[in-house]
């Protein structure tokens, strides 16, 4: 499987990104830069973390206007998996892939820890190597992650499993149901805070992050076997 990562200006989780799929996956992967205009040739599109753009006007808002973006969209409507990271996830919303909007941090501070996730819906192809309601160790680092939507978008939310990922016990930003990370309808896009591509070997605390990767190589092979 050949995974892209995208690269804005400001990137900063991109290097991470790239060694979880090369190093701890054991995949194909290269560094895509923003101004690319086709992403015909990959399987899968990671947007990592950081501070697109400075993060001017909001976290996002400049990045959904990059010409990558188009072929994120197409790419999605593929039915690739799509996953957006911090504020990978931040431009996802931006550009209308996933439904929502994020806030400030409720405390208005930066947060960086280890937070325990429950693994809200773990059949998905993102999910599918965790069980039902596993409580997994994930880094998170940001200001602007507490995630809010009106009721009828939550209620969408929940009716259609697309919360994957829910703050168990402590939630650090005060988003909305303790919402970590939501896909889009048909569960090809991705969008969370937790960092998992930093949480991909015990040497950096954890390794519960991995099974995400794991999940999506999974699900790609599954549906790509070739039969002789």
């Amino acid at each position: 499987m050949k995974f892209a990562v995208i690269v804005f200006p400001g990137s900063n989780c991109d290097v991470d990104m790239y060694h979880a799929i090369k190093d701890e996956l054991g995949e194909e992967v290269d560094y895509v830069w923003h101004d690319t205009e086709s992403l015909d040739q990959y399987d899968g599109i990671l947007l990592p973390g950081g501070f697109s753009y400075g993060d001017y006007l909001r976290s996002g808002a400049i990045a959904r206007f990059s010409n990558v973006m188009d072929a994120v969209k197409k790419a999605a409507s593929q039915g690739k998996p799509v996953l957006g990271v911090c504020n990978g996830f931040q431009i996802l919303l931006e550009a209308g892939l996933l439904p929502g909007a994020m806030r400030r941090n409720e405390n208005l501070k930066f947060i960086c820890k280890t937070v325990n996730l429950k693994v809200a819906n773990n059949e998905t192809m993102f999910t599918n190597a965790y069980g039902k309601d596993e409580v997994i160790a994930i880094p998170v680092a940001h200001g602007e992650g507490n995630y809010y939507c009106d009721e009828h978008t939550l209620q969408n939310l929940i009716e259609n499993n697309q919360i994957l990922f829910q703050y168990a016990g402590d939630n650090p930003n005060g988003s909305l149901q303790d919402i970590a990370g939501i896909t889009n309808e048909t569960g090809n896009v991705l969008g969370m805070m937790p960092h998992p591509e930093r949480a991909v070997s015990d040497l950096l605390g954890s390794a519960d992050g991995l099974k995400l990767f794991q999940s999506i190589v999974k699900q790609w092979r599954e549906q790509n076997v070739v039969t002789s």
